[in-house]
This record gives structure tokens, sequence and C-alpha cells, in this order.
């Protein structure tokens, strides 16, 4: 499904720039909320226009939460290194100051996919946050697409802290788009997120800390992916893993990183309706 809300996109910048929907462009989404929502989709409401990605968001029927949709765009990366940088925990904790713990609790071997335990730091005034998920990715090289899923699970072996706020529904989808090859600079990304951060504020101040420190988080991804591509930092080949070479159609994980998070906190105007 997020190969092909990626196609969709792909597929309305063709039509806008009058391309053949069979060749690959890069979508500029000059329409704004009509170039990302597939038709009879709820549509989506752009909320930051900046020079390497969009932001838009849509409300959760029935609830009062938004979900999130990114589309960035990087020239100065592989795809490869972008990739393995979000999949590869130890080096995360080196990169992202508000992670407090980052561990693989278990891993399928047959699949490649891994259940997860991250605890984060919150803006202030609220509690951290720890989520218990399970990620997989799925390289498709016939395609030239790269996809990375998560979504919240239980796991006996991470009960709640009661030091952390569990958060128990989230759920994450990345398709990296190549403008050439897997090792050559260049791609489009287009993540799809929502999660449930349990917090008593009222959803404009959460959908305001997402949109906040979206921007930040996205440079320090960057930043972490540049410093592997100069080798300042070895980061694991998820490419040329064993599940990899054995398969790739079997799907394998994703962190699902750009997700998250960001650093401030609500204003005290905004605090008062909490």
């Amino acid at each position: 499904r997020s190969a092909q809300e990626m196609k969709h996109m792909e597929n309305m910048s063709s039509l806008l720039q009058g391309g053949s929907p069979g060749e690959y462009q890069r979508p500029d989404l000059k329409s704004g909320r009509e170039a990302v929502a597939a038709p009879g989709e709820q549509p989506w409401e752009m909320i930051m226009d900046k020079k390497h990605f969009k932001l838009w968001r849509r409300p959760i029927e029935g609830t009062h939460l938004y979900q999130y949709r990114v589309f960035g765009s990087y020239t100065d990366v592989t795809p490869r290194q972008f990739f393995n940088v979000q999949l590869d925990t130890e080096y995360r904790k080196k990169w992202d100051s508000l992670v407090i713990k980052l561990d693989v609790i278990e891993r399928d071997l047959a699949t490649g996919s891994e259940v997860i335990h991250w605890v984060t730091h919150f803006p202030y005034p609220m509690y951290s946050r720890d989520y218990v998920y399970v990620r997989r990715y799925r390289v498709d090289k016939e395609n030239n697409l790269m996809v990375l899923v998560s979504r919240a699970v239980e796991h006996p072996s991470v009960p709640e802290d009661p030091e952390y706020v569990r958060v128990r529904t989230y759920e994450s989808q990345m398709v990296i788009r190549p403008h050439k090859t897997f090792d050559e600079n260049g791609f489009d990304y287009l993540l799809t997120y929502s999660d449930n951060p349990q917090t008593v504020f009222p959803r404009y101040c959460v959908s305001w800390m997402v949109s906040s420190g979206m921007p930040d988080f996205l440079e320090k991804l960057h930043t972490a992916a540049l410093k592997a591509k100069k080798m300042e930092i070895e980061v694991r080949d998820y490419l040329s893993a064993k599940p990899l070479e054995s398969g790739g159609g079997e799907g394998k994980a994703s962190m699902a990183a750009a997700e998250h998070k960001g650093d401030g906190s609500c204003s005290p105007a905004q605090l008062e309706y909490a």
C-alpha cells in the first residue's frame, strides 16, 4: 500500500507536468493537498513547505489525533545511506539526542522483522514516552523502491515502566524512491505516520509539537546520513544483510525514523488548555 501511495504521487505529478505516468519524474506537488489525496480519500492540509520537505496532516476520524505525511527529497546522499542510517539502532543512539533507550528485543531471521523498544524524551512538561513496535523492510530492486514499515505491538519482555508513558497506538510507513540507483546521490521519500502520545494536551498543541520538531529531526537524520557517506561513522549495510539476499520479497523492517517528536514545549497560553 505504501508503494502504491508513492506511485499515486508520481502519477499526480506527471499529470500536472504533462509527462507520462509510466516514466519516473520527481513530484513537485505544487497543487498542495490535491497531489497527495487519492480519489475518495479525506483531503490533507499542508502545514509546512520547506526547501527539502513538505508536511501535511489530516484528522483521524473518531479521534482527537492527526495522521501526518511528509514528502522530502535530498540530492547529496544516496538512498542506501539514508536507508541504513534509519535502520541502525546503535548509530541512532549517537546522533539522536532525544533517545533514552533503543534496543532490539527480538529478531526473526526468516523475515528480518524486529521488535524494538524505544524510549524517547518528550517536550517539557510531558513525561518521556516508550514504544514497543515491530519493524520490517523490503528492498524492491525491480521497481527501484525501498519500503520501511513499523507498528506498535505488545511484547512480554517489555512490561510497562511507571517511569514512562507507554504509546500503544503507532504506525509508520516510509517509501524511498532513488532518482537513479540505490548507490547514486538523490532520492525522494514519502513518510506517513500517526501515533497517540497519550497526552492531555489538545490536538492543536500536539500538532504544533510535531510540526515544530519535524524540521529539526529531519536535519539531524540528513546530517547523520552525510557523516555515514563520508565514512566518519560505520553503519551496517542492510541491503547486503542475509535476509535480503535470500529473498527480499518477504519484507524487512524499519525504524521508520522520521516520525518523531520535537524539541520545544507548548507556550504558556497553550498550556492553559492542558
